[in-house]
């Protein structure tokens, strides 16, 4: 129940953001809501879901994270208002964001899908709709709150005394290299999926 009301609250609350910053940190709520969905399962697919989505979101919210760190580097904000234009003033620090943006989504072949997809599959071992329901709502509200960024960045006219400028090297090859990791753990899921089942399994005692 609590994590139900973390995911749709707190996703809700973040379409609203003004502040990127703000923005991310309310998405973390939700993602937590969706770790503490796992856990209520209280099965081996349940907890495997839960641990994959632990890792996972590090992958995306870290790339997305970063992303903005490189961006208020540049142009010294975080407000969605002086985002207008930045598609095509830093364009490798906004693939960052995009890719970041699609994963917590959870569009097929990034890591965010990848964990969604565990938590629906244990759900329906369960039986518990109510919770695949939610997932797929907080899916939903991740699109509008990721959109209006990819909106603002890619639709909306850059400042007239506005330059390309990407941000120094050192921040944008970490940024690239979790942006590349999200796409990597969306298709290629023996490792983190093996150590999630593994885990849960052991906390589980039923470990081989």
């Amino acid at each position: 129940m609590l994590g139900a009301i973390a995911v749709l609250s707190a996703s809700t609350v973040a379409i609203f953001q003004q502040n990127l910053k703000r923005m991310l940190a309310y998405s973390s709520v939700a993602q937590i809501g969706y770790l503490a969905l796992g856990i209520s399962l209280a099965t081996p697919a349940g907890l495997t879901a839960t641990i994959l989505h632990l890792f996972n979101h590090a992958l995306m919210k870290g790339a997305l994270f970063i992303a903005l760190g490189c961006i208020a580097w540049r142009i010294g904000s975080s407000r969605l208002q002086d985002f207008a234009g930045l598609g095509y003033r830093m364009p490798w620090t906004m693939g960052v964001f995009v890719v970041g943006g699609l994963s917590l989504i959870g569009i097929p072949l990034t890591a965010g899908f990848i964990s969604k997809w565990y938590l629906v599959l244990a759900a329906l071992e369960k039986g518990w709709w109510p919770v695949i329901v939610v997932i797929i709502a907080g899916s939903l509200l991740a699109v509008l709150y990721v959109w209006k960024v990819v909106e603002r960045a890619y639709l909306a006219k850059p400042p007239e005394n506005a330059t390309r400028a990407e941000a120094p090297a050192s921040m944008l090859i970490p940024a690239w290299l979790l942006a590349i990791a999200n796409l990597y753990f969306g298709s290629q899921t023996d490792l983190s999926v093996g150590v999630a089942t593994r885990a849960a399994a052991e906390l589980f005692g039923i470990a081989p």
